[in-house]
């Protein structure tokens, strides 16, 4: 199990908790192993012996558990040869929602010890893995600018304060987006999704489902601060989707170009710069689900 320690009393409890659960009631054996630092959880799941383990357990937030999804990536065998556990601690916690996992202590060391295989075809953006979803444009620019300070103080809250301050900021794009080799199309921001919940339980691409083998591109094409404004509340009130400008595109490769060097999000942390190529992974990656 891989954890980063210094994620809060709270979070450390409840790890705590899962650990107890997990060894006096499952009679499960648990390593657990500390992070120091960004990209440590990488490295120490990339370097995990064919055969050591029965899983590899992410225990933090969706960023934590990216890094655990890139190392098993690297590991040669595409990851394949052992699941995916998911100890769900972070602020957002995307992927434990599109996993129907619990969020609960009991819960949580039930699937760990007893859950099913799920087989999640994952995206690779620039060749960096990805779970849930990539995107160019304002949600990327929030990702890279949002504070950290703020983020442990209020959550969520902190993407809010900061998304509304790049909308009232303006700037970037637009952005060229090209699906499996079709002429690009200009949009003032892109999402590229392999889930359908977004930034929590707000839905962009209704029907992504993580089990299945496509890219789903959500097009936002207008741009300006008013229709930004409108997206986001199409996205918080749950009316995206019927945007008529709003577009959804299946696809398994996707060119996304830009103004160089403007960032890339993937499950909530800069994994990229412009210009990017995303499409599916060359692996499936098994994940331990209830």
């Amino acid at each position: 199990m891989i954890h980063n320690p210094v994620a809060g009393a709270r979070r450390a409890r409840r790890l705590g908790a899962v650990l107890e659960r997990l060894e006096q009631r499952h009679g499960v054996a648990v390593t657990l192993r500390a992070t120091g630092g960004r990209g440590d959880a990488e490295a120490m799941a990339r370097a995990v012996a064919p055969g050591a383990f029965d899983a590899v357990v992410a225990a933090g937030g969706d960023g934590t558990i990216n890094e655990v999804v890139n190392g098993l990536g690297a590991r040669g065998d595409g990851g394949a040869a052992i699941p995916l556990g998911i100890v769900p601690l972070g602020t957002a916690n995307v992927l434990a929602h599109e996993l129907g996992l619990p969020l609960d202590a009991e819960g949580t060391a039930r699937v760990l010890a007893e859950g099913r295989s799920l087989p999640v075809h994952l995206g690779v953006a620039n060749g960096r893995a990805f779970a849930m979803m990539a995107g160019a444009g304002l949600d990327a620019r929030v990702v890279e600018r949002v504070d950290p300070r703020l983020k442990r103080l209020i959550g969520k809250g902190a993407y809010a304060v900061e998304t509304l301050a790049r909308i009232a900021a303006g700037g970037g794009g637009p952005y060229r987006v090209a699906v499996d080799g079709a002429e690009p199309v200009e949009v003032a921001s892109v999402i590229v999704a392999k889930g359908h919940f977004y930034g929590g339980r707000f839905v962009c691409a209704p029907d992504a489902r993580l089990a299945d083998p496509w890219l789903h591109v959500c097009l936002f094409p207008r741009s300006g601060r008013g229709n930004a404004l409108r997206y986001l509340w199409g996205v918080t009130a749950g009316r995206l989707p019927r945007f008529p400008d709003y577009r959804i595109l299946p696809a398994r490769r996707v060119i996304v170009d830009g103004p160089a060097g403007e960032p890339v999000q993937g499950d909530g942390d800069v994994i990229a710069r412009l210009p990017v190529e995303i499409a599916l992974a060359p692996w499936v990656l098994p994940v331990l689900v209830r």
